[in-house]
């Protein structure tokens, strides 16, 4: 039975269903508040715990290219690569919930009894491949607008050669979606602790009967 293996700070009588039900609304709303965090103007680019810079091999070039009087195009690198995420990570709403969907028993006994984001490494191992396959197509075509991708290839391919930026992140696009990913899962994990620190807060009788105190 789930009810007998939860943490006894839940409450105790709940059934099999409640605690899988409750679980779910819980992962589902915490989905979809990260997602309409990340993904409206400054998502990204106005939060500095998700806000995606150059990686590190190219912060020297991108210094140099500001004091070169070079600081328009090195904003607009940067403003395009965040604006590009925020585009792409609207996508990630019907995967998530998906995953919350087809999440097992199993799956939600470990996420019930597990640490403050097993619920998050469970979207990770259940989401990741598809959330890429559809972030890719979007940043590709966002930062095609701005013709920056060619550039940035050219500069971090260099760098890559050179032992100064990994491999992974030697082209714009797949950087990018990479660090899409990143943000996004980051506050899909601080929804996720703040629903198991505060259930009350979330206005759901069954999230507070599940996870209550």
């Amino acid at each position: 039975m789930l009810a007998a293996v939860v943490p006894r700070v839940w409450a105790a009588n709940f059934s099999d269903a409640d605690a899988t039900r409750g679980l779910k609304e819980a992962l589902v709303r915490g989905a979809e508040v990260a997602v309409q965090q990340l993904g409206r103007p400054d998502g990204f680019l106005g939060d500095e715990r998700v806000r995606i810079p150059l990686p590190d091999g190219l912060r020297q070039a991108e210094k140099l290219m500001r004091k070169l009087g070079a600081r328009r195009q090195a904003d607009e690198l940067v403003q395009t690569m965040n604006r590009a995420a925020e585009q792409a990570v609207v996508q990630a709403r019907p995967i998530l919930v998906d995953a919350v969907r087809r999440m097992s028993f199993d799956d939600a006994r470990r996420i019930l009894t597990g640490g403050d984001d097993a619920a998050t490494q469970y979207f990770r191992q259940a989401t990741s491949a598809s959330l890429e396959a559809k972030f890719l197509p979007v940043v590709r075509q966002a930062t095609a607008r701005v013709k920056l991708a060619e550039k940035y290839d050219a500069y971090a391919g260099a760098a890559s050669r050179l032992g100064l930026v990994s491999e992974r992140d030697a082209h714009l696009d797949t950087y990018v979606t990479r660090k899409t990913l990143d943000g996004l899962f980051l506050m899909v994990a601080e929804q996720e602790r703040a629903i198991r620190r505060d259930p009350v807060a979330t206005g759901s009788k069954l999230l507070r009967k599940v996870f209550g105190r």
